[in-house]
């Protein structure tokens, strides 16, 4: 009779297993992916791009970034697994008469519950549903700086070309001076010490040419990468040459609620609650481990039993005390680290905001000069045409000009370089997120709303 129970057993078994998730291979892919066009890119559009299409470039296409939003599915993965309530034990056994009169074979099943992953489930679910907020914000931070080297790389690249055009004048000129005084040479009409200055002046533009254009393709490179395209796929920029003006007020003011901002300080806002939920589960495993069942069968002398069944841990040796010490050492350290990264951050911005005003000071101080340059510049070149005025000088008047079109262009690049680094820094565009004691959201990604400003 016990073997049909057995069999009965086994059959319910069996059928509880077939509703298993079966194993299924999957290789990895080992071809790579970069496009070779910007139009087979997710997210394209026709025309020049603007910092905003290249927002969108590189969230829809940058590898790393789309690797990483895996995480996000194996952080839902383990809300799910902390949430599943413990599976209760079943046992059972038969043991054979094997000598005696009167005898009969004995059987005994039990069934039993543990309580004390019952009473940790809650703790675990918080720490879990922290953890996945944690992840997905780090995986938003990680967005961010990506955007905002994507958005260094564009300010370089477009600032580099408008540099690039102007060297190229200044190498044009310096080279024809250069060409007419080794022609006056030849004929006897100079010397070779009139030469000799053009011949360095020439070498040095070659060189700061040289220097940019090498500088130039591996800025391209670097931003192709970004968005998955092939190294040397045709990239077009379409960018302002001026900088906006820097409200540091206004920037300073918002470093009030940065934590609620930057994803970075989110992540270790919701690392930290997360972590608290491990140590309050640390305390709460202080407690013998409990659990209760019940328990019946049959003796060999074909007496039926049955009743309940308690076991639980005498905790005379180990009190979780090891577990405890680790889980309030770890919260105490993320705890620091916040206030580090924090202070970091207000630093970084305070600098920032310095530098942008010496930048700006500078570029106020320029604009004079460069207004005075373009002046005589355009003087120079009426008089060179009317034959007032020799070919040095009237290249010297050029080439100074360029100079400062140069300079300016250096410093309107760092105070652009400056906007990004701030943009990155106080999250600038990020809605504010509220860290208060309910349930955390199910996806920090969708407060996401990329801003250049």
């Amino acid at each position: 009779m016990m073997s049909a129970h057995f069999l009965r057993l086994a059959l319910i078994g069996t059928l509880a297993l077939s509703g298993c998730v079966s194993y299924e291979p999957d290789p990895l892919d080992r071809a790579p992916t970069l496009a070779s066009h910007v139009s087979m890119l997710s997210q394209a559009s026709g025309g020049a791009i603007t910092v905003h299409d290249l927002d969108r470039l590189v969230l829809a296409n940058n590898p790393d970034l789309r690797a990483a939003r895996a995480k996000a599915g194996i952080a839902e993965a383990q809300i799910i697994e902390a949430g599943l309530l413990p599976n209760p034990q079943v046992a059972l056994s038969y043991p054979f008469f094997v000598a005696g009169a009167g005898g009969t074979n004995a059987f005994s099943a039990g069934l039993a519950q543990d309580l004390k992953s019952i009473l940790l489930r809650p703790t675990k679910r918080e720490a879990a549903e922290n953890a996945a907020a944690e992840i997905n914000a780090s995986l938003l931070w990680q967005e961010w700086q990506t955007i905002g080297k994507a958005r260094l790389l564009f300010v370089d690249i477009v600032s580099g070309d408008r540099a690039e055009k102007l060297i190229e004048r200044t190498r044009k000129l310096l080279r024809e001076r250069f060409d007419l005084t080794s022609a006056a040479i030849n004929q006897g009409n100079a010397t070779l010490a009139t030469l000799s200055p053009d011949l360095v002046a020439v070498g040095d533009v070659q060189k700061s040419y040289d220097d940019l254009e090498r500088a130039q393709l591996n800025r391209r490179h670097q931003l192709n990468a970004l968005i998955g395209l092939v190294p040397d796929a045709p990239l077009s920029l379409a960018g302002a040459s001026e900088a906006p003006r820097i409200d540091a007020q206004h920037i300073r003011r918002d470093l009030a609620d940065l934590p609620d901002r930057r994803p970075d300080l989110v992540a270790l806002q919701y690392g930290y609650r997360s972590q608290d939920a491990r140590l309050r589960q640390a305390i709460l495993s202080q407690f013998p481990n409990v659990t209760i069942g019940l328990a019946g069968g049959r003796d060999s002398s074909a007496i039926y039993s049955v009743g309940p069944q308690v076991s639980f841990d005498l905790p005379i040796f180990d009190r979780n005390e090891g577990a405890i010490a680790r889980e309030s050492a770890t919260r105490e350290a993320l705890n620091l680290e916040f206030n580090a990264r924090l202070t970091a951050a207000a630093g970084e911005v305070g600098a920032l905001l310095s530098e942008q005003a010496l930048l700006a000071r500078q570029l106020a101080s320029l604009e004079p000069r460069l207004k005075q340059a373009r002046t005589i510049a355009g003087q120079s070149e009426t008089a060179f045409k009317q034959g007032l005025l020799d070919e040095r000088a009237y290249v010297d008047t050029q080439v100074a000009q360029l100079s400062l079109e140069q300079q300016k262009i250096v410093l309107q690049q760092g105070m652009l370089e400056g906007l990004v680094a701030l943009a990155t820094l106080t999250g600038a565009g990020m809605p504010r997120v509220a860290i208060g004691p309910e349930a955390p959201p199910a996806d920090v990604l969708g407060i996401f709303q990329g801003s250049f400003r």
